[in-house]
């Protein structure tokens, strides 16, 4: 029986309509509402109480969904049955999140050709002590298009990488501002966070994808000790198991809204590494690449890791997403005029609103606000 389970006709036609219903859903929630919840918070929030806010609402949210589908489980099979039934899926997810956890430092070394190097070890030092650090990271130069990321985890240690391709198209300053904004995301541990964070709406994706399976067994409300036998149990199983596919796609949302509010707290650790004007430079400079290179954008894109970079915010739905086109060689622009128009862009919000990055013109806005880290 649980072999046709993952082949019946029904399920994949189910499956089919409950993902296009929770991306339905997704979409509306990224173009309409969450744009605007977004701006009401900003205007009333500091970025730390807004990400502590935002992580209350999702946690909050898993819990709720959780707990509607235990309420629902518990019509038809007793406390202990719904309680292994929930903890194994949540085990599952958590083994396979933390197993991609431990063997994904090991994993980027291979595919990114990650090489120590002495010279960039020494600014990673440097800036590490700026920003608080007692033991820096190590540092590697990968082969990739200008970027650079934190990762690492706690068999490998913490590590900090740049592609050479960025080194040879920032200043020293720049350089630094971003090694400063990825040691950030080490300072304020982010990959645990993220980590915890993505368990959830997995969590309710699991939960309702099983749902719908079990649901759609024949028979299955008479096959089991339930309260309700006159049928009909099977169709309340699927609609619980859509409901939950739904609102992990919802807590989706939150969870890259949450990511976006990280980066720009990673923003901030850079500017105070250096300033908030050589952070942006730092992010107009990389814009500048991207935009004129459409090739490395389609990978970046496509990367499986993209939400580690410090550029990720690429185009899903428009190309490109801003109107600004500036020359291919960012060595040869006037960065400081390209960080002036880069403010004046206006960027479509439901682009935004399914990335992990806030886009370059926000983020550049937001750096002239940290007026407490601005240097001589």
């Amino acid at each position: 029986m649980w072999f046709w389970l993952f082949y019946t006709p029904s399920l994949l036609i189910t499956l089919i309509i409950v993902y296009i219903i929770g991306f339905t859903v997704m979409l509306i929630g990224a173009g309409y509402i969450a744009p605007r919840v977004a701006r009401r918070v900003a205007k009333k929030f500091s970025l730390q109480a807004s990400m502590l806010i935002l992580g209350l609402v999702v946690i909050l949210s898993g819990i709720a969904g959780v707990g509607i589908v235990a309420y629902v489980l518990m019509e038809f099979l007793d406390v202990e049955v719904t309680a292994g039934f929930i903890l194994s899926i949540l085990l599952l997810v958590l083994i396979l999140n933390i197993v991609t956890y431990l063997l994904s430092p090991f994993m980027i070394n291979v595919m990114y050709r990650a090489r120590k190097d002495p010279q960039l070890q020494h600014i990673v030092n440097e800036v590490a002590r700026a920003v608080g650090f007692s033991k820096p990271p190590k540092a590697v130069i990968v082969e990739a298009p200008p970027n650079a990321f934190a990762y690492g985890n706690i068999l490998t240690g913490k590590y900090v990488a740049v592609s050479r391709s960025l080194i040879e198209i920032t200043t020293p300053e720049e350089l630094r501002a971003i090694i400063g904004h990825e040691l950030g995301h080490h300072k304020h541990r982010d990959d645990a966070v993220m980590l915890f964070m993505g368990l959830i709406p997995s969590l309710l994706y699991f939960l309702g994808i099983t749902l719908v399976r079990i649901g759609l067994i024949s028979g299955f409300a008479r096959s089991v000790t339930s309260r309700r036998r006159e049928g009909g149990g099977g169709l309340v199983l699927v609609l619980a198991g859509l409901v939950a596919v739904v609102v992990s796609f919802i807590i989706q949302i939150l969870v890259l809204a949450f990511s976006r509010l990280r980066e720009y707290y990673a923003d901030s650790t850079g500017a105070y590494a250096t300033s908030p004007r050589a952070m942006q430079r730092a992010l107009a400079r990389i814009h500048v690449y991207y935009s004129g290179v459409p090739r490395a954008r389609e990978e970046i894109a496509k990367s499986k890791l993209k939400a580690l970079f410090i550029y990720a915010f690429t185009e899903t739905y428009a190309n490109p997403f801003y109107s600004y086109r500036p020359v291919i060689d960012p060595r040869s622009v006037n960065i400081d005029r390209v960080v002036e128009e880069l403010k004046r862009i206006q960027t479509e919000d439901i682009s935004e609103f399914l990335s992990t990055h806030p886009p370059v013109p926000k983020r550049i806005r937001f750096l002239d606000t940290l007026y407490y880290y601005r240097r001589g």
